[in-house]
């Protein structure tokens, strides 16, 4: 495993460059100011409510409501660094939403034999429903999360990787916006003296990004949230976000189609809805199409969306580019529909189900990571560091009886953070999601939500599987 890079320190004793101001004002915090932050933090967290439900807790077999940690630290991301990732961002967002159309349209890049039709045909994420259907601007992923890590060079530096594409409903902005507040709130001198770039105006952001998607002809378009209701693990930034933006926040219930079109329903009567921001899964959203049992979503609502009648947001079938085994191709989309070199690398990443690499895998499971194709949250994978054998062995069985479930990559050393925790400040591993806004342009906050590893030595940064998270500051200067 490669060494770790400490995002503020480039040696024990060196503080870097962007962060130099902010240790100046740590160095002279009077001992016991920053535990009874964090306990001001935690009792207003709680009281507003922002809690994360985790389902299916394996010890009581039951969901429990938890309140996601929040840490003082912040991660600082210097101007330069935060100009070129945003240049990457915007070209693989770009690329991959490219993709998606591609995929329902004309399938050039699967004729050009750079991706394999089985990797698509074959996808659960697939949708033959989307096959022909044209989406407002070409575009299919309004709502992107990418998850970016920073790892080691043997010269000491970092370099930016991206590990997963959210194209789907990715979810954590809520959070990103609550932690800024709560740190202006308690440490409003930190912002005084420093050019941290604003965060605040990313629900502006999003509603004119969702009003520019908005069906042909429609001038002033209605939004709504379309959510599963308030036992969704995410409902509270559901509530959040429609409330930020003010517009509706409905349930499946709440809607019906009438004519091709689709109406909430209100105390003044029907209102004809124009944009959907959906937060719920492509098999919930209409049960005459996907899964005939849900109660979550609106009959005939995927009727009303072929014929061009409403926009969905994300748009449905975007699945297809944010899965593990589509991941390894990303470099290769960029370079086929935009001509260019990807900005942000991939890391390394061996498909199980081919047979080469599948048998390096095999020979190497104590050194490295597996994923489920089809996993998130954090579960279903493998860390070979840090598993026992008989977690190795275990795995060796699933992985032999469906490799093409799977995929590995090496055991990236994620940088490391000073975070606040019981023992006092300790490094904890991070990562940064940044959510990028498509529509009639491509636009974004500066920084993201930064998710931390509380547990020492953990790589799993997952809020389900114990993570926490800090506010991400980006310089102006």
């Amino acid at each position: 495993m490669r060494p770790t890079f400490d995002e503020m320190h480039a040696a024990p004793e060196q503080v870097r460059d962007h962060y130099e101001a902010y240790q100046r004002w740590l160095a002279q915090q009077p001992d016991g100011v920053m535990r009874a932050r964090r306990e001001e933090a935690e009792m207003i967290f709680r009281r507003v409510g922002i809690t994360f439900a985790v389902y299916g807790d394996k010890d009581s077999g039951e969901g429990t409501e938890r309140l996601i940690p929040f840490d003082l630290i912040p991660r600082v991301i210097p101007a330069h660094e935060w100009r070129e990732m945003e240049k990457g961002l915007r070209q693989r967002v770009n690329a991959l939403n490219r993709f998606i159309h591609d995929v329902y349209h004309g399938q050039e890049i699967i004729k050009a034999g750079v991706v394999p039709v089985e990797q698509i045909t074959g996808n659960a994420q697939f949708r033959p429903e989307m096959i022909g259907v044209d989406v407002p601007g070409g575009v299919y992923s309004h709502i992107a999360g990418i998850d970016i890590v920073r790892a080691a060079n043997p010269d000491g530096s970092g370099s930016y990787y991206v590990l997963e594409d959210n194209l789907r409903v990715p979810s954590g902005v809520s959070y990103m916006l609550e932690n800024r507040k709560m740190m202006m709130r308690l440490f409003p001198d930190l912002f005084a003296g420093q050019p941290i770039a604003p965060v605040a105006h990313y629900p502006d952001l999003l509603l004119e990004t969702l009003r520019s998607v908005a069906p042909g002809g429609v001038n002033e378009p209605t939004v709504v949230v379309l959510t599963p209701g308030m036992y969704n693990s995410a409902y509270f930034e559901h509530a959040f976000l429609a409330q930020q933006m003010g517009v509706e926040l409905v349930e499946g219930q709440d809607l019906f189609v009438k004519d091709g079109f689709v109406f909430m329903r209100t105390t003044r009567g029907p209102k004809r809805v124009d944009v959907i921001y959906r937060r719920l899964d492509d098999d919930f959203l209409d049960p005459q199409v996907f899964r005939t049992d849900s109660t979550l979503g609106c009959a005939g609502l995927i009727g009303a969306y072929r014929q061009g009648n409403v926009t969905l947001s994300n748009a449905v079938g975007t699945g297809v580019a944010d899965d593990k085994s589509i991941y390894p191709y990303v470099p290769k989309m960029i370079e086929f529909y935009l001509g260019e070199k990807p900005i942000l690398n991939n890391v390394p990443t061996y498909l199980c189900r081919d047979k080469e690499d599948l048998q390096y895998v095999l020979d190497h499971l104590g050194e490295l990571v597996v994923k489920e194709v089809h996993g998130a949250g954090g579960y279903g994978m493998l860390v070979g560091p840090a598993a026992t054998q008989a977690e190795i062995a275990t795995f060796r069985e699933h992985l032999l009886a469906n490799p093409s479930n799977y995929i590995a990559q090496p055991t990236l050393s994620l940088s490391t953070c000073p975070t606040y925790v019981e023992k006092g400040i300790a490094p904890r591993h991070i990562d940064l999601r940044p959510f990028v806004l498509s529509g009639k342009t491509v636009q974004m906050v500066p920084g993201g939500l930064t998710r931390v590893a509380l547990k020492e030595g953990s790589l799993v940064v997952n809020s389900s599987q114990g993570g926490g998270t800090k506010d991400t500051w980006v310089l102006e200067s």
